[in-house]
């Protein structure tokens, strides 16, 4: 496990209807997000599955609004997740993460795997990816200097780096209401300096436990997405070797976003398949 003290992550917690008998007694669904996102980006997601089942959605350190802390190394991230489900008594969950969340799932899937009923990991693979962040931690310093008054201030300043529209959008859900100095403004509430400094992190492999994660596995991927390309299957299924890899049709890196009625209809069927 990390040397790092885990950090007490916020949390979404969306239990099942009360009158439901068959959803109480579910297992919980723990639902993990992608880098620089949060619990936040899956309320919509929430409220479908909370129906069948409790859905606990985190905030990782430096996100949301979890605190901010130094450590982005996966076997860190998988620990405060350990943490918080010790805290909400959760001995035992069905795993879902997508993007840097996935691999914070695969980790935690590999540290504790009796902790973990089954594993769903939504684009990504347990693999090391090369930079690719540049521009958009470059657009996140812009608003950091900018300090803008509104959100069409806040996107003017993204748009120096960033061209594309939906990317902008997403990274503006980082942002709230501050008074400061210079007045109200938007602020970035992400911990960007502990982000960035572990960013190697972040784009490397995820943590390794003693054995492959041997439990049930979905692995969701975009069509139009590279993270999960065909030469890299049988590295993943080293690690996981009982996924089941399924493409999502008209579907990027954001495949929950781009196709969420095929996404959520996904998991469904595949904890449906499962025996709680």
């Amino acid at each position: 496990m990390s040397n790092a003290s885990p950090v007490e992550l916020h949390y979404l917690d969306a239990g099942p209807a009360e009158r439901d008998s068959a959803a109480s007694d579910a297992l919980p669904l723990v639902v993990i997000h992608g880098l620089l996102g949060s619990a936040d980006n899956w309320r919509s997601h929430l409220k479908v599955w909370q129906s069948q089942r409790r859905v606990i959605a985190v905030d990782l350190r430096n996100h949301g609004r979890s605190p901010h802390a130094k450590g982005m190394a996966y076997v860190t991230l998988s620990d405060d997740v350990l943490a918080l489900l010790d805290r909400l008594g959760v001995e035992r969950a069905h795993i879902l993460g997508h993007s840097m969340g996935g691999k914070v799932a695969i980790s935690l899937a590999r540290l504790a795997p009796e902790r973990v009923a089954s594993l769903l990991v939504a684009d990504i693979a347990p693999v090391a990816y090369r930079h690719g962040h540049d521009d958009v931690f470059a657009a996140l310093r812009e608003v950091e200097r900018g300090h803008p008054q509104n959100r069409r201030e806040a996107d003017e300043l993204l748009a120096k780096h960033v061209d594309h529209r939906p990317t902008r959008l997403f990274l503006a859900t980082n942002l709230e209401r501050r008074e400061s100095e210079k007045g109200s403004v938007l602020a970035l509430r992400i911990g960007l300096d502990a982000i960035m400094a572990g960013y190697d992190d972040v784009i490397g492999e995820p943590a390794a436990g003693e054995n492959p994660y041997e439990g049930p596995t979905l692995v969701l991927r975009g069509e139009d997405s590279h993270y999960v390309s065909d030469d890299m299957l049988p590295t993943l299924r080293a690690v996981l070797p009982q996924a089941r890899v399924v493409t999502l049709k008209n579907a990027g890196h954001w495949l929950h976003a781009d196709q969420p009625a095929a996404f959520q209809k996904a998991v469904e069927a595949f904890l449906a398949s499962q025996s709680k």
